[in-house]
């Protein structure tokens, strides 16, 4: 998913759990319907450096489907800040929009509000079917067993954007492929008002991400086979203690990153403030920014130790968003036919170029557009070492509350405190305990 989200707050939270058969979209009567047949509205979420370049990628498009169908589809941007919020509100309400983006990592939370249309093989069917897209971005549309609550629309992955000339200064002659060695690095730079590499400590979405993958490492997760929290667990803690780290010990992070939450991360790294940036599909954001193709490269994140792959060398989530439909849209026949559009090959080479990420339909995929080192370093790993993060119904609930404390322990370390195990073990703990009871 794309970051500079900011998860919903818990009582809007809790409403996803007890709206399991509330209704979103246009239509206030429970049901779809085609009463609206020339108009759609979509939320679309905030993909680039600001919501004025997202209208700028995004309405010569619409105005194509427009022409096309003579549907005339009215956009709104929503920032990452408000969009779960605003969805959550909708599947309680009744009004929302025909077609909306998700976040990935929502599909099983909100699949459970009952409120989104499922793409069973009839739907797929009317937009080219499921045979088209990725297994690995299929793989975040909703709960493992039940068709689809969504379709995706742009894959992402994370990767190590590095500063070629900072590295070199400071006599680093290649990218880290390990966290020992980024660490090793980022101290090398880290002095004179540079620092080694920059988080985003106040979002808990993105804490999540790398608490996620840092528990992977430790062969670790944080739900039970059958779905239930697990927080406590030795190798959660030490992941999220090892991820928090490197403000609180190794001090490779800025301690003012920990109140970075907009995105901050990137214009710092633009800006040659940091060495180091951990990000999902940054090249076309970095570009808005100024920075010169040339003067950075993309490696994988690091591991443990080895190299990137399956099992302890996982180092992404499944990264991206996907287009969902409201159930009681009123016009279902439209919204269907916007999604087919948006997820044609012409589109996704169209669309994946804009944002810099990678078509999640196989055709546009192979495209040679997306072939350059760059996108072959997110291909590689969305291949071969990516995992979606848990497809349960309770993680919004689950990202709200780990993201948070991990901010929560991230300020900590801002002002000096010392992270322990016995700490990072009592936030999660706390954390576990404002989940849902079964």
């Amino acid at each position: 998913m794309r970051s500079i989200r900011a998860a919903a707050t818990g009582a809007v939270i809790l409403s996803l759990a007890l709206a399991a058969t509330a209704c979103g979209g246009g239509s206030s009567t429970g049901g779809g319907s085609n009463d609206s047949p020339k108009e759609l509205t979509y939320w679309a979420s905030n993909q680039g450096a600001s919501i004025e370049i997202d209208k700028k990628v995004l309405q010569p498009e619409l105005d194509k489907f427009e022409k096309q169908t003579g549907i005339k589809v009215k956009l709104e941007v929503v920032p990452w800040s408000d969009l779960l919020n605003r969805i959550l509100t909708a599947t309680t309400s009744g009004q929302g929009p025909d077609v909306l983006n998700i976040g990935n990592t929502w599909s099983a939370s909100l699949q459970a509000t009952g409120a989104l249309l499922p793409w069973d093989t009839k739907n797929f069917d009317r937009i080219g079917g499921k045979d088209r897209f990725v297994d690995s971005a299929l793989g975040s549309t909703g709960i493992e067993g039940q068709d689809p609550a969504a379709v995706p629309l742009y894959s992402m992955a994370y990767a190590l954007y590095y500063n070629k000339q900072m590295l070199a200064d400071a006599g680093v002659d290649a990218p880290p492929t390990t966290w020992d060695e980024l660490v090793a690095a980022g101290k090398k730079v880290s002095k004179d008002g540079k620092w080694g590499i920059a988080m985003e400590g106040s979002n808990p979405s993105e804490n999540i991400h790398h608490a996620f993958v840092f528990a992977k490492q430790h062969g670790a997760d944080f739900f039970t086979a059958d779905g239930k929290p697990d927080f406590t667990n030795d190798g959660a803690v030490t992941a999220v203690k090892q991820y928090v780290d490197l403000m609180a010990k190794d001090k490779i992070i800025a301690p003012g990153n920990a109140e970075y939450a907009q995105n901050q991360s990137v214009s710092d790294f633009a800006k040659g403030k940091t060495a180091m940036l951990l990000w999902q599909s940054a090249s076309a954001n970095l570009k808005s920014q100024g920075m010169a193709d040339d003067s950075y490269g993309i490696a994988p994140v690091p591991v443990q130790s080895g190299t990137p792959g399956a099992g302890r060398q996982v180092n992404s989530m499944v990264a991206g968003i996907n287009l969902a439909v409201f159930k009681n849209s009123d016009n279902v026949d439209g919204a269907t036919e916007f999604v087919k559009f948006m997820t044609s090959d012409a589109e996704q080479k169209i669309l994946n170029t804009a944002y810099s990420s990678i078509p999640p339909v196989k055709a546009a995929q192979e495209d040679a557009a997306f072939n350059s080192p760059a996108n072959s370093v997110l291909k590689d790993t969305l291949a071969q070492s990516a995992v979606a993060l848990p497809q349960v119904p309770d993680e919004s609930q689950f990202e709200t509350a780990v993201g948070t404390a991990v901010k929560d322990l991230f300020a900590g370390a801002a002002g000096g405190r010392e992270v322990t195990t016995a700490s990072v073990k009592a936030a999660l703990t706390k954390a576990q305990q404002q989940m849902p009871k079964k």
